[in-house]
């Protein structure tokens, strides 16, 4: 006798259980899925100057292997929202963190920048999978409202990274060449792969009926960013991201050649400074009872571009003491820690059968600005705080500037 509800119907509640019944696990997986990208970023942070010397190049071209992660990323996230969408949320996430861990192998052996930066390109299409596979999985099981509390779960883990990446990227370089950080990173998505394999249930089996015709594709694409609700959220959230994104590219020559901090104070400052989100997000789950993610998203808005144009200020009447600067990113990223969860669940909220394409388009579109801005900071480097601090400025006053006009003209339904 056939099921009445149908197998789907049935493979859904069963991956339902095993999501209750192994939800700390499941969300760490997740969670390191998410932070595969950013832990590649903040780990070799402080090792600019040495790549820098051994490739006997500068430093603002070893910021473009950065540059080429984030192009990376967002290239990469295109590909894999309809694998996920048709072959389900698994499959794909193995193949690129084998693709990853290839990659980092490669990094190992590499003598010149401009290998680097291609295999930083092709490290960031491997773990892109992850970031993707992670947002869908959560919209695959929670509503809009409940999602944005998990997606501050895991930057509960996204938000760890910084803090431990640059300080252990420090240590390795005071006893080991800079290559074995990639050395690292190979073991580290070793562990996450395993992980995915046998301990991560799967949310959502596929629809083998997909077509993966570019036409079908650009219909489902275009289908996700017509839609008013994706594409304001996912503008608002990406735009305030690309201060994050300035000051990863730009920290590393103004914490330690501008202000003259050692790779290991840098390390320190830098997990400081990342602690903002953390914090940040968790106090996002306590918000949310009272709270819409609109409201809270809006006023961490106005926080972050307040806080922009202060460093500008700062810098403008010579008032940037190192002090200062480390409180005022702090404060700038605590802000963007309201925003991130709170616009990915709005923008992804009308979406369930195409989450992996409405997951890829959000994290491509992020990730354009972010190597966008990451690009302007390293076009723009004069040996000052400059381009960093106007970039990041810039990205929270437009952003804000976003989210003023779409209060009044968007209308989103939050469950």
């Amino acid at each position: 006798m056939p099921y009445p509800f149908g197998r789907a119907f049935l493979l859904k509640n069963m991956m339902s259980s095993t999501l209750k019944n192994n939800r700390k696990v499941t969300l760490l997986i997740l969670g390191l899925l998410s932070a595969i990208g950013p832990f590649s970023i903040d780990l070799y942070l402080p090792a600019f100057d040495n790549i820098a010397t051994d490739f006997n190049t500068s430093v603002d071209k070893v910021q473009l292997s950065l540059t080429s992660y984030f192009i990376g990323i967002a290239f990469g996230q295109m590909v894999y929202g309809p694998l996920l969408d048709k072959f389900g949320r698994k499959k794909p996430l193995l193949v690129g963190l084998a693709i990853y861990i290839v990659a980092s192998v490669l990094c190992l052996f590499t003598r010149d920048i401009n290998h680097l930066i291609f295999l930083r390109f092709l490290q960031a299409l491997g773990s892109c999978g992850g970031m993707v596979g992670a947002r869908a999985m959560v919209t695959d099981y929670y509503s809009s409202r409940e999602a944005a509390k998990v997606f501050s779960l895991l930057m509960l883990v996204i938000g760890v990274s910084p803090i431990l990446a640059p300080s252990i990227g420090a240590f390795m370089l005071t006893h080991l060449d800079w290559h074995f950080i990639f050395l690292f990173l190979a073991v580290m998505a070793l562990v996450i792969f395993l992980a995915t394999w046998f301990l991560l249930p799967e949310s959502y089996t596929g629809n083998r009926e997909m077509s993966l015709a570019p036409k079908s594709i650009l219909g489902n694409f275009w289908q996700v960013l017509s839609n008013k609700v994706f594409l304001s959220y996912c503008l608002i959230g990406s735009i305030a991201s690309a201060g994050t994104y300035a000051y990863l590219a730009g920290s590393s020559f103004v914490m330690q050649q501008y202000f003259g901090l050692t790779k290991q104070q840098y390390g320190l400052a830098f997990a400081f400074v990342a602690s903002a989100m953390i914090i940040a997000t968790q106090l996002n789950r306590y918000f949310l009872k009272k709270h819409s993610s609109e409201q809270i998203s809006r006023l961490a808005n106005t926080w972050q571009a307040f806080i922009g144009i202060l460093m500008v200020l700062a810098l403008s009447f010579d008032l940037l003491t190192f002090p200062v600067a480390l409180m005022l990113i702090f404060f700038f990223l605590f802000g963007h820690g309201f925003i991130f969860p709170n616009t990915s669940a709005v923008a992804l909220s009308p979406f369930k059968g195409l989450a992996g394409s409405a997951s890829a388009l959000l994290g491509c579109i992020q990730m354009a600005i972010g190597a966008f801005a990451s690009g302007m900071v390293s076009a723009l480097h004069n040996e000052t705080p400059w381009p960093m601090l106007g970039v990041m400025a810039a990205g929270g006053v437009l952003s804000l500037i976003l989210h003023v006009v779409v209060k009044n003209r968007v209308k989103t339904d939050i469950a």
